[in-house]
């Protein structure tokens, strides 16, 4: 009779079926309330923003990666707020957008990605040009509900910062 224990498989052995596509858009706000949107060639107006990379890489790390490749604008990780999650489905795929606020100065952003985005304007709150990027509405829609922005349904978690001390 063997003796040896009988191995049990752990859960996690393999790699999980891809269902989902996580992203970031950064609201990029100056210190005249203006924010940052971007003509892209489909059409859309758009914030700056994009996948978060399969790296590990956080997800204020992927909002100052995507401003910095995409505006030529520099953050640092400390100046992000990430303030919602939104999800919903496009193509029978789980879309989970990350929204994220940051402020900066009146800076010029470059546009480093010429055959996506033909220019980056400041607009202010009131003067938004349409249409929108969906994603981008979405995510205006849950930074200011006030703003009359149409964008498909999304389901929206609100972040809020853990105090300090909550966690021990």
């Amino acid at each position: 009779m063997d003796s040896r224990p009988t191995e049990i498989p752990t859960r996690n052995t393999r790699p999980p079926v891809a269902q989902a596509a996580l992203g970031v858009g950064v609201v990029v706000q100056d210190e005249r309330g203006r924010i940052l949107l971007g003509r892209h060639h489909g059409g859309t107006w758009e914030l700056p923003g994009g996948k978060v990379d399969p790296t590990n890489e956080s997800i204020a790390a992927a909002a100052v990666r995507e401003l910095r490749e995409e505006t030529g604008l520099d953050v640092t990780e400390d100046r992000v707020t990430v303030f919602a999650m939104l999800h919903d489905v496009v193509a029978g795929i789980n879309r989970v957008t990350m929204a994220a606020v940051v402020t900066v100065q009146s800076e010029n952003p470059q546009v480093t990605e010429p055959h996506l985005i033909s220019t980056w304007e400041w607009t202010g709150l009131d003067d938004l040009p349409e249409p929108l990027f969906d994603p981008s509405a979405q995510i205006l829609a849950a930074w200011r509900p006030e703003l009359p922005v149409e964008h498909p349904p999304a389901h929206c978690l609100k972040v809020v910062a853990v105090p300090a001390g909550a966690d021990s």
